[in-house]
């Protein structure tokens, strides 16, 4: 696992299966009357065709620096108190998790804005790329895809 750390953030690139227990753990705090995540998981289909696989390859520490921008934006655009980003390289079948952001937050709003941002900043700007595998085929496409 490739991450940075401090101490209300963390940002992580792993490609061993993703904990969402063992996150909302991290990031609570006794402060945060929310905590709140989103978590991205492979689907089974896409266009009509079915999807078997994901495969993920990310330049680690481009995307460490990206997702530590992102996250320290959460931190401080909104009253989050902690925040976890952690995304998944390698192979990810279906309902697997690829992707989690977890803020903790005074409130449920300030919460659910922060993650908004994150997840479409995470999307459009870290460079993750992944290999959609099908039964009748694979394509290669930009993680924001």
């Amino acid at each position: 696992m490739d991450e940075i750390r401090n101490e209300t953030l963390r940002v992580a690139i792993t490609s061993e299966p993703i904990d969402v227990g063992a996150l909302h753990a991290e990031v609570g705090d006794a402060g945060a009357g929310a905590v709140l995540a989103f978590v991205g998981t492979v689907r089974n289909e896409k266009q009509g065709r079915n999807v078997t696989r994901i495969d993920y390859e990310a330049y680690a520490p481009m995307a460490l620096k990206v997702l530590q921008r992102i996250g320290g934006e959460m931190l401080t655009r909104w009253p989050t108190r902690r925040a976890v980003l952690v995304h998944r390289v390698g192979t990810c079948n279906v309902g697997e998790t690829s992707v989690a952001l977890l803020v903790a937050t005074p409130h449920r709003a300030e919460g659910f804005a922060a993650l908004r941002h994150g997840i479409e900043a995470v999307k459009k700007d870290v460079p993750i790329w992944k290999k959609e595998h099908f039964e009748d085929g694979a394509v290669w496409v930009q993680e924001g895809s």
